[in-house]
């Protein structure tokens, strides 16, 4: 039976994830602490909690452990990435600031922009009570009205965490803040997954935050509370006395399954089902964890992933280490599984290296465990040497996983669980899956082009020595597909990057700096105005051919109109596409030609969504330009052609010639050309008049070529299909850019490199438009600190925040 036989249709895919942990800025460098056993508690030094303003009496008490969670540079935040003004940014929750960042970063993960994706994206996710910030704030601003006071509530206070995400991504699904405690970020990737299945957004981001401190601090040790007197988070151990807490923040990004296979998604692992409930009054008290309440929701979500318990090989536990949670845990656990097999099922707890992330505790053991399953390798629970005495581990399903470990399939996919319990009773579990095979697609259109962008160069560096580590980590990695990322994935910010490349191993030479001729770089021009200029009376059928072999779209365009040209004129593009007809094409065919292909290399990357605000032609360009400006259609545009051709070879009268002029259906042109009787653009009267298209010269006369004002404004970037066009067309220099707009030739090159200078200059290309009908994967690979700009260190006075 293979995984699609198992599918219950209602799975959900996470197609990206993003995230920050004590010691560990990303993802990447979580698995490895993780794999390699690693603790990333910070026990501080004397001098450290000094500098930091701990008084010598609290740093004396032999109760205050002088441990922690630590998450470096959380002052540190991009205001002007996200519109944020110096003094807003200052108001503006850490945890917001954080959440905004890594949100983004999970976005680019997952290889989506949200400015260019049609579908509706959620946001569900939590925040804890940050009494430290709100101290801090209240003491360092005085509202001065009630409007700041409101504006300074809207910035500070958590339960606008979501809102605030989707208010600067412009993010149009539901956005749900979530506060069930430790449960929080768990409870929210099950609201996600459930309003993804109801069809509420099409993609969702989901996940929690927690920072409770802003400074190097510990804690105060009390005995019968939660927090452990040596600062060790001992899950399941004998020695156990509690946890520590910590800062840290994880987000996903989910998709349904069947959506995420038909768009070609990179599939982290699969949410085969969840479950969220509450203990009740079933306990002990309103802090103390449930057995029977936990015990339901595991089942609860084994009935939704309609798995067997068996089939689960690990289980990501809520593992605090206290005295009454963890055996509490266990005997949930075993109620729920309800089978005699024993061992069989690995256990851990990722607050062992971390420590408790409170509001985000459940999507940080969630991403462990989806790494864990990418990596097919178990990384072991730490500080477990024998186990707690009310805890009988040879008698259950489960054994504590001490080392990494493989994690071979066993007749069937890997399947693991996720606990997460709440104080206050509120408990959720999700099952997940390994994502399935990827299989077979068909070939699609293969991009040889790789595109980076960064607000700075210093971001666009880092951007560039990401990817190229990751290539050289992945040389298996399908190039095209790493380009269709880029290429649709990304949000082009003004410093730019195009290279062309050859495979996955030379464009992780050219990145490496080992070939720089390879790479492109430029300062975008802050606004465009593309011109179509057809002036060119070359035919140039091999670069014509070129682009036909290349682009799909160009092809379609293309050969729609030469459909018609064939209606007209049948065998006139017999030629075009053989090497050797291609030299004796007959100039009456030519200009017909010439017509169709300026016709579609203009629809061409006009369907890329380049808007010319002129439109500027000679002869058969004329008539080229006046059909794009929506004055006849592509019919009476070769009709047009036509006649003049035959009338004048002599081979018809002017009289039969003004026929098929007063037959054409003449419209109020949308775009502005110039006339070829005043060299001005040209009046609606003149293009609605048939005499006036009487009188179209031949190509190659001076009048109504390139009005002079286009000539001199310094933001019209011209765009032709020939080098003779753009001779008579001055450089001149663009406000804010480091090149010349001047001119692009579309069949100067390979149709890739001419659309990276169209890019590289300012003009943000509707990529996915080259990519319809067409098959591609997205890949997720790591943007670090994605487009944003490292942000430096600012002093206390200037509010830690970079404009």
């Amino acid at each position: 039976m293979n995984n699609q036989d198992q599918r219950s249709g209602l799975e959900i895919a996470v197609i990206g994830m993003a995230g920050r942990f004590p010691g560990a800025r990303n993802i990447e460098e979580f698995w490895e602490n993780l794999r390699n056993g690693r603790e990333s508690i910070r026990f501080f030094k004397e001098k450290e909690l000094e500098e930091a303003g701990v008084d010598r009496e609290t740093r004396t008490d032999p109760n205050y452990i002088k441990a922690y969670g630590y998450l470096p540079d959380i002052e540190c935040f991009d205001a002007s990435f996200f519109g944020f003004s110096p003094g807003d940014a200052f108001k503006l929750d850490p945890q917001i600031r954080l959440f905004l960042e890594t949100a983004w970063q999970a976005l680019e993960h997952s290889g989506y922009n949200p400015e260019r994706f049609q579908g509706k994206i959620g946001v569900f996710a939590g925040g804890c009570l940050s009494i430290g910030w709100h101290a801090y704030l209240s003491a360092a601003v005085n509202p001065g009205s009630l409007q700041e006071s409101l504006q300074q509530v809207l910035l500070s206070d958590k339960d606008f965490l979501a809102a605030q995400t989707a208010y600067k991504l412009n993010l149009k699904g539901p956005a749900y803040v979530v506060n069930t405690a430790c449960s929080t970020s768990l409870v929210a990737v099950d609201l996600a997954c459930k309003n993804l299945l109801f069809g509420a957004c099409d993609i969702a981001l989901a996940g929690g935050v927690s920072i409770s401190t802003f400074e190097k601090r510990g804690f105060f040790y009390e005995e019968g509370m939660i927090l452990a007197p040596d600062g060790h988070c001992r899950a399941f151990d004998r020695r156990a006395q509690g946890t520590v807490f910590g800062n840290g923040l994880g987000i996903v990004v989910l998709k349904t399954l069947e959506r995420a296979l038909g768009d070609g998604d990179t599939i982290c692992a699969v949410i085969k089902g969840t479950a969220v409930n509450n203990d009740g009054a079933a306990k002990v008290g309103f802090t103390a964890p449930g057995l029977e309440g936990e015990a339901e929701v595991i089942r609860s979500a084994l009935r939704q992933a309609e798995v067997e318990a068996e089939s689960i090989g690990y289980v990501e536990a809520h593992g605090t280490g206290t005295a009454l949670g963890d055996p509490i845990e266990i005997e949930a656990l075993k109620n729920a599984f309800r089978t005699d097999k024993k061992k069989f099922c690995r256990i851990g707890s990722v607050k062992t290296n971390v420590g408790h992330l409170n509001t985000a505790a459940g999507v940080t053991g969630l991403i462990k465990t989806i790494l864990s399953l990418q990596h097919r390798q178990i990384p072991a629970s730490l500080h477990f040497s024998e186990s707690n005495p009310r805890i009988d581990f040879e008698n259950s399903p489960f054994q504590v996983n001490t080392e990494l470990r493989p994690w071979p399939a066993n007749n069937g996919p890997l399947r693991a669980g996720v606990s997460a319990f709440g104080f206050g009773g509120t408990n959720a579990h999700v099952i997940l899956e390994e994502a399935p095979p990827s299989g077979a697609r068909p070939a699609g259109r293969s991009s040889r082009l790789l595109l980076l962008s960064g607000r700075t160069e210093a971001v666009l560096d880092q951007q560039q020595n990401n990817l190229a580590q990751w290539l050289q980590a992945n040389p298996d990695a399908d190039l095209a597909d790493v380009a269709y990322t880029l290429q649709v994935g990304r949000k082009a910010f003004s410093r730019r990057l195009a290279a062309i490349v050859d495979s996955t191993a030379d464009a992780a030479v050219v990145l490496t700096g080992r070939n720089n001729g390879g790479v492109l770089r430029a300062c975008a021009a802050e606004r465009v105005h593309p011109v179509f200029l057809f002036l060119d009376p070359e035919l140039r059928t091999t670069a014509v051919c070129r682009l036909y072999a290349q682009e799909p779209l160009f092809k379609t365009v293309l050969t729609v109109v030469l459909g018609i040209l064939e209606t007209l004129e049948p065998g006139a593009s017999k030629d075009l596409f053989d090497p050797v007809g291609r030299g004796r094409i007959e100039e009456e065919k030519a200009e017909l030609l010439r017509f169709c292909l300026d016709y579609a290399w203009a629809q061409y990357l006009m369907r890329l969504g380049i808007a010319p605000t002129a439109l500027c032609g000679q002869g058969t360009g004329e008539f080229a330009a006046a059909c794009l400006a929506g004055v006849f259609s592509p019919e009476e545009g070769l009709k047009l052609v036509h006649g003049f051709g035959r009338f004048r070879r002599g081979e018809i009268k002017r009289g039969a010639l003004k026929s098929i002029a007063d037959h054409i259906r003449f419209q109020k042109p949308q775009k502005a050309f110039p006339s070829h009787r005043s060299g001005q653009w040209i009046r609606p009267e003149e293009a609605l008049d048939p005499r006036y298209w009487l009188g179209v010269p031949k190509s190659g006369s001076e009048i109504g070529a390139v009005p002079e004002e286009l000539k001199q404004d310094p933001y019209v970037l011209f765009i032709g299909a020939g080098p003779e066009t753009g001779r008579e067309i001055p450089p001149r220099p663009v406000p804010g850019a480091d090149t010349p707009l001047h001119y692009a030739d579309l069949f100067r090159e390979d149709g890739e490199r001419a659309l990276a200078e169209l890019w590289l200059r300012g003009i943000d290309l509707k990529w996915e438009e080259l990519y319809r009908n067409q098959s591609r994967r997205r890949i997720g690979w790591p943007s670090s600190s994605a487009s944003i700009s490292t942000a430096s260190r600012p002093s206390r006075a200037s509010a830690r925040i970079t404009a």
